[in-house]
């Protein structure tokens, strides 16, 4: 625990990795898939019902005043990350596979992340108010603007595999519906909600767990590690870094130089800068078929565990300027 915490080891990572050795050694085939996708559909369902009973439409009201900073983090998220995901293309393939490429595409168009840049926006002191309503929104948008930007921007065998109408009519019935129809029960059941937050995270997590083991069976079945080597998760860890490198700088110097206060730099710095893993694991089971899922979400496990250790030392050196 101690070595966990020293070099700020997200532990669901863990689990996730011990997931991933799970579906390669064991892998779900015949009728245990057909039932674990079955399980995998409902969990996904559920963990959309719960964002949904989640969202505060009070936190809604008292950060969308500031449409500034949730332009520019909109900008960065849809625009800026996908841009520099396909400039990776030129690292193609002498320094990069196609498959990893297409993986850092998919989690470029990905909405941001909505507990970890709460949680460290209120760490280093920023606008929270505007941090809860700008993940929201992301989240909300990104049910719609990911699969348009996987079917422009893919232009290859994940673009092919997939209807970009059917996508977006699967993303509406399994995750949008469930979705408004928690938000809406929200003045019914949000005081339960409130209380059992820490239930209904590992509720999400268990979708996840799910989502994962389902997708690298597959992925196991269609021969993912001989596609990916220990020198390839080396390459991805490298390159999230520089991606995240580059977006931190960009989030930081276009707030300066927008004139946003250091509250509010902060709020997009760490709304702006961040992918969701929440997000993005329940959306590629319904985007990508299963055989490519699991290649498709590796790139976004990996720099998720990279923007929690580089943003969490990030955020403890902004509270200390401003102690």
């Amino acid at each position: 625990m101690n070595i966990i915490q020293r070099f700020k080891i997200d532990s669901f990572l863990l689990i996730l990795i011990c997931v991933v050795m799970t579906a390669s050694i064991f892998p779900c085939e015949g009728q245990a898939k057909v039932i674990f996708e079955t399980l995998t559909t409902f969990a996904i369902g559920l963990l959309f019902f719960m964002h949904g009973a989640k969202l505060s439409f009070d936190a809604i009201v008292i950060g969308i005043k500031n449409w500034r900073l949730h332009l520019l983090i909109f900008v960065i998220t849809f625009v800026v990350f996908p841009i520099l995901g396909m400039m990776m293309q030129l690292l193609v393939p002498t320094f990069l596979s196609e498959d990893l490429y297409l993986g850092f595409v998919y989690l470029c168009v990905l909405p941001a992340t909505v507990q970890s840049a709460i949680a460290f926006t209120s760490i280093a002191k920023g606008n929270v108010a505007a941090a809860i309503c700008s993940a929201s929104a992301s989240t909300l948008l990104g049910v719609f603007i990911t699969p348009v930007l996987v079917g422009l921007l893919m232009h290859t065998q994940a673009a092919a595999s997939m209807n970009i109408l059917d996508a977006i009519e699967s993303i509406m019935l399994k995750l949008m519906l469930p979705f408004v129809v928690g938000h809406l029960s929200r003045r019914f059941i949000g005081k339960w909600v409130d209380k059992y937050k820490s239930v209904i995270s590992k509720t999400d997590r268990i979708s996840i767990l799910l989502v994962v083991y389902v997708a690298f069976s597959d992925a196991v079945v269609n021969g993912i590690w001989a596609k990916v080597s220990f020198l390839s998760l080396l390459e991805i860890i490298f390159y999230s870094i520089i991606l995240l490198t580059i977006v931190l700088l960009i989030t930081t110097y276009s707030s300066r130089l927008l004139g946003f206060s250091k509250e509010d730099e902060i709020t997009i710095v760490f709304c702006g800068s961040k992918k969701s893993l929440a997000s993005g694991i329940p959306m590629a089971s319904v985007i990508f078929p299963m055989s490519i899922t699991g290649i498709m979400i590796l790139p976004l496990m990996i720099f998720h565990q990279v923007q929690l250790m580089i943003c969490a030392v990030l955020a403890s050196h902004y509270a200390k300027r401003k102690m």
